[in-house]
């Protein structure tokens, strides 16, 4: 029973020794390497020119030969007399659509000046300067930092532990 209770003691009371402490020393740099990186950037441009556009008069509208052939029938209805009425009213009607189909689509095409322009990029890359590597050795360890400058020295930390 004694050693039952006396284990748990001496592994509490290890617990209770252990400690650690920690200090900081300072490691002289051997060497820094700048460290840069590319940067592109896209300028935006446009490239303009004037063009001739040409615009036709026709319209896909049927109004035009309509309106033809009704003109053409009434008229044709008007020569004829008998049996000869009826085929210059049909003839009359078929003249008369086509030329108002052609009299429609036959309209003057017209032109006019447009500004037309594309966007285009100008890409420029430069180098930059990002940082730099730090390196240093300490009881034969490489230890390396990355800061915004290159340093003399590097602060390390030892923790102890016992």
């Amino acid at each position: 029973m004694k050693k039952l209770t006396l284990l748990p003691i001496l592994v509490f009371g290890t617990f209770l020794a252990a400690e650690s402490i920690s200090y900081q020393e300072r490691v002289d740099v051997i060497k820094s390497e700048p460290i840069y990186k590319t940067i592109t950037t896209r300028t935006p441009y446009q490239e303009c020119w004037d063009e001739e556009v040409t615009q036709n008069g026709s319209s896909e509208s049927p109004i035009g030969a309509l309106i033809g052939g009704i003109a053409g029938g009434i008229l044709g209805n008007q020569i004829g007399g008998g049996n000869g009425k009826t085929v210059a009213t049909v003839g009359g009607a078929i003249a008369g659509t086509l030329v108002g189909k052609n009299l429609s689509e036959g309209s003057r095409p017209s032109s006019s000046m447009q500004r037309r322009c594309v966007t285009k990029y100008q890409e420029n890359s430069a180098e930059k300067l990002v940082g730099y590597k730090n390196i240093a050795n300490y009881k034969g360890k490489t230890i390396t930092k990355y800061s915004d400058r290159a340093l003399d020295r590097i602060d390390v930390t030892i923790s102890v532990n016992y």
